[in-house]
């Protein structure tokens, strides 16, 4: 079921800054900044040969990011994706096995255009999961 790791996810206080980071200390290509409303998030991805990461900042007082920020003040890792090629198969067989899916299990639209769902950390050792079709 599990298929290629999309990219890890860190919260970040100030987008701008970790981008630069990422930029000029580490000679990385990175994204644009993208605000992703349904989420409560801005996005900028840090491309990578084999995969990407995603900084993450908070866009508005009721983003999940600024709570989790408010808990790690210096940021963190946030969650993993994981690319499947049936998500609908994925969660039904998830669930199935007694996995939890956040929300109302039904999938939203990513940063990356295509169907996201996200599984409760408790049932991952402590890691937020995102699951994105492929």
């Amino acid at each position: 079921m599990i298929g290629r790791l999309n990219h890890v996810a860190i919260a970040v206080t100030d987008l701008a800054a970790a981008a630069n980071q990422y930029r000029t200390m580490l000679g990385a290509k990175v994204s644009a900044p993208q605000p992703e409303p349904a989420h409560g998030v801005t996005v900028v991805f840090v491309e990578l040969p084999n995969t990407k990461v995603e900084l993450l900042e908070p866009l508005g007082e009721n983003s999940p990011i600024a709570a989790f920020l408010a808990k790690n003040t210096s940021g963190g890792i946030h969650h993993m994706c994981f690319e499947v090629d049936d998500i609908l198969a994925a969660r039904d067989s998830l669930k199935a096995a007694g996995a939890r899916v956040l929300g109302d299990g039904n999938p939203k639209t990513g940063a990356h255009g295509k169907p996201v769902l996200f599984l409760h950390p408790k049932d991952f050792n402590g890691t937020l999961i995102e699951l994105e079709q492929a």
